[in-house]
């Protein structure tokens, strides 16, 4: 049986340890037993890692060529799983854009942080029932994480459209006065408006310039209505000021208004249009609070749901390959290894080695001396070791 075994537990994550974790196994006979026994003494006296007991339950083996399949397509799920789990993390980031600091908490599972349900994970008999044929079960999985895909690629489709579109409407209202909208500035009492002869036009003046523009705007052509210029706006260069005049004078005011560095802005007060763009400012915030809530609630649900998905395609991964590895009957122990800092990672791996070489002596031969060429070895020698390992990285926001 898969939970055979009593390795006792050394200790839960504590403060300043890593997120990132070990799941070995190893057989569950008596020998073995007492190297587990051992590796726990020893990782818990030099302060290493934090282990505990990780059950898995017993499943329908099926024919070994079935398990090797599943092992292959458990490999690429559980990728597919871990990438998922973290663009939703990243989405959270972005749907919280104020609250950046409070995205932690929001990223739970089944209501608890991520290394307190995976240091107390049990099977969700339930959801994933462990009587079911291996292949079923995969098949729930898989399908579970693609919808789970999809609905998050629709969803933040649509509230990323809505944000860019604000976000392009906001900078029209950031930019400096030569490009700025200027809906939110300018009021129908600052123009002649409905004259057949009469203008109002927007000039853009230096700040060192000011002076020069009083003295100089009612002579700069013919028909500039005196005392018609008005400040209505500035930023850090320079001012908005009206100015009146006959309308059959624009171009040479403006030729003459370019000499003096003075610059006329292109705009037309028109009630309708400055209604419409405030309008649609107005519709594009509400709608997007209205989507915020229902949308950050959606992630959490939905992230809880694949992160949970992810721990049970780990376990998933490590009985497939314990019965693979080890044979059958299914008897082996899973532990799930804590490793206190990263700088004692090195030191971890050589302890499990020294302590399991016994599994695998060409495996760990080659590891403990990785300069050592061994003829017709076919594997990778940084990511195979002598008992069944996988990896699990909480880091999901790096």
């Amino acid at each position: 049986m898969a939970r055979a075994g009593s390795a006792p537990v050394t200790g839960l994550k504590k403060t300043g340890s890593m997120s990132e974790f070990w799941l070995i196994s190893a057989p569950g006979d008596k020998e073995n037993l007492q190297a587990l026994e051992r590796m726990n003494t020893v990782t818990s006296k030099s302060n290493l890692s934090y282990n505990t007991k990780f059950a898995i339950p017993d499943f329908k083996v099926g024919t070994l060529d079935s398990l090797v399949g599943l092992s292959d397509e458990l490999g690429k799920l559980d990728i597919f799983a871990e990438s998922l789990i973290k663009k939703m993390a990243q989405s959270v980031v972005e749907v919280m854009e104020d609250a950046k600091g409070k995205v932690q908490e929001n990223l739970l599972a089944n209501g608890v942080d991520l290394t307190s349900f995976v240091t107390h994970f049990e099977w969700d008999m339930a959801k994933y029932p462990a009587k079911q044929p291996l292949v079923t079960v995969v098949d729930t999985l898989a399908k579970q994480l693609a919808q789970i895909e999809t609905d998050l690629k629709s969803r933040t489709a649509a509230y990323n459209t809505l944000k860019t579109n604000l976000e392009n409407l906001e900078k029209k209202s950031m930019g400096n006065l030569f490009t700025r909208t200027l809906c939110d500035i300018v009021s129908k009492e600052d123009f002649v408006l409905d004259s057949e002869y009469l203008i109002t036009l927007l000039v853009i003046v230096p700040k060192p310039s000011y002076t020069q523009w009083q003295k100089t705007y009612e002579s700069l052509s013919d028909m500039v209505v005196p005392r018609s210029t008005k400040l209505i706006a500035e930023d850090n260069e320079g001012g908005l000021f009206t100015v009146t005049l006959f309308r059959k004078v624009i171009d040479d005011f403006k030729t003459k208004a370019k000499e003096n560095k003075f610059t006329v802005r292109e705009f037309y007060y028109d009630e309708k249009e400055i209604k419409r763009e405030r309008e649609e400012m107005a519709r594009l915030l509400s709608d997007k609070k209205q989507q915020y809530g229902p949308l950050l609630r959606w992630l959490k649900v939905n992230f809880s749901e694949a992160f949970i998905a992810w721990i049970h395609i780990k376990a998933l991964r490590v009985f497939v390959e314990s019965v693979l590895r080890y044979g059958l009957p299914v008897n082996f122990q899973a532990v799930l290894l804590q490793p206190h800092k990263k700088s004692s990672t090195k030191r971890l791996r050589e302890v499990l080695n020294s302590i399991f070489r016994h599994l695998d002596e060409v495996a760990a031969a080659s590891i403990l001396d990785a300069s050592v060429e061994i003829p017709g070895l076919q594997f990778n020698s940084q990511d195979y070791f002598p008992y069944v390992y996988f990896h699990i990285d909480l880091s999901l926001l790096d």
